[in-house]
């Protein structure tokens, strides 16, 4: 890693698959505005809309991770503004410890990534989108997957 950025490297065409966990009221309201406003941004994420990020279980993001998917993004609302008052706090602290449960795993923390968008932030999605799609590109596959047999 150079100055906090996942270095480039080739991965002979390998297109990752990104599970997406995105609130209901912000970042899928963000999500939803960056289609209707027909901002690009790569087709490799699957998007789960939850009612809040605080839903999200660290159990959920480990079973996208075993099922196949080389990155997860948890997206939620701004600190401050959850419908749910603390959900994005809660959401926080769920992943920091997952964060750590992962490395200790042997898998690369970078794979989970946790940000804030709100519903008026349609280019910020897209730029948080088109950035962990690179990230997870210079990662290469997930090795956490399960073995077909």
């Amino acid at each position: 890693m150079k100055g906090g950025k996942i270095d480039q490297v080739s991965n002979n065409g390998f297109e990752p698959k990104i599970v997406g966990f995105l609130c209901n009221w912000c970042s899928y309201a963000g999500a939803d505005l960056a289609g209707t406003a027909r901002l690009k941004y790569p087709a490799n994420l699957r998007v789960i809309r939850v009612m809040c990020s605080g839903r999200v279980s660290p159990e959920f993001v480990v079973k996208a991770l075993r099922a196949g998917a080389d990155g997860v993004m948890v997206l939620g609302c701004h600190i401050g503004d959850c419908h749910y008052q603390a959900g994005n706090h809660r959401a926080a602290k769920r992943i920091a410890i997952l964060r750590r449960l992962l490395n200790y795993m042997g898998i690369d923390p970078r794979r989970v990534r946790l940000e804030w968008v709100s519903a008026s932030e349609a280019q910020r999605f897209t730029k948080i989108v088109k950035e962990f799609t690179d990230d997870m590109k210079a990662l290469g596959p997930n090795p956490m997957k399960k073995v077909k047999v």
